[in-house]
């Protein structure tokens, strides 16, 4: 990942070693493959649980500019708990006093299309989606809404927003 470039001395003497890190290390880390993490899944009231499922994440740092994607796949023995969803970043966003909009998706019986909220200074990031197929006000993604979610059911998410450090 990038990292911020060092300060130059006048009259220092620059070394191969000093010119591959500052330059090539920075700009080979931009094409680099993207880092994996494990999103941890959570709600305001009954607590999810992936079981046979598979939830991943995986994010590109440049600067502080962090893009992510979560995955999950509701698997046979996954519980899906109650309240509104919310799934952890692998960087804490800026302070930067906005909320960030990103894109959302779920695929269970109909594919629904939706955003995603990353607050200021936040560690989570939540899924919004249509309230029902007649009532296309946005609302939190929950084990009922935007439909009730049962084996197979995807949830996608993608953002870009500014990391705190």
């Amino acid at each position: 990942m990038t990292f911020a470039p060092r300060t130059w001395i006048v009259g220092e003497v620059v070394s191969a070693a000093t010119m591959n890190q500052e330059i090539r290390d920075q700009f080979n880390s931009m094409f680099a493959a993207w880092t994996s993490y494990t999103p941890t899944w959570t709600s305001t009231s009954t607590a999810p649980a992936i079981g046979n499922g598979t939830l991943t994440g995986r994010y590109m740092k440049i600067g502080r500019t962090v893009i992510v994607e979560i995955n999950l796949i509701a698997g046979g023995t996954t519980t899906f708990g109650t309240g509104n969803y919310s799934f952890s970043l692998p960087v804490q966003s800026a302070a930067s006093g906005i909320a960030l909009v990103g894109a959302a998706q779920l695929l269970g019986t109909a594919r629904w299309s939706g955003t995603l909220i990353i607050s200021s200074a936040a560690n989570t990031v939540s899924p919004f989606m249509p309230v029902s197929a007649t009532d296309t006000r946005c609302d939190f993604v929950t084990n009922t809404r935007p439909e009730t979610l049962a084996s197979n059911a995807q949830i996608r998410l993608l953002a870009v927003y500014e990391a705190a450090s």
